[in-house]
């Protein structure tokens, strides 16, 4: 899949709704990609490691996963 143009540079993308981190090196499905950088509900992690992701609390997320959808702190 190719990376969106605001996080070309990152690997892991979390989405601020769901705490879901996505690879987007391994992930086939781009309409959640898109979705998420269409609402502007993406986040970075720095360093840019699946370690990092988890200590802010994401999990990384499976295809057919499913969570509530909430509004974003920040």
């Amino acid at each position: 899949m190719e990376r969106p143009v605001k996080f070309e540079h990152t690997r892991f993308l979390g989405d601020k709704r769901t705490q879901l981190v996505y690879d987007l090196d391994t992930w086939t499905e781009s309409g959640i990609i898109d979705e998420i950088v269409a609402e502007g509900v993406g986040l970075c992690f720095g360093p840019d490691t699946l370690a990092e992701a988890r200590n802010r609390g994401y999990s990384l997320a499976a295809v057919g996963d499913k969570r509530r959808l909430r509004k974003p702190r920040a």
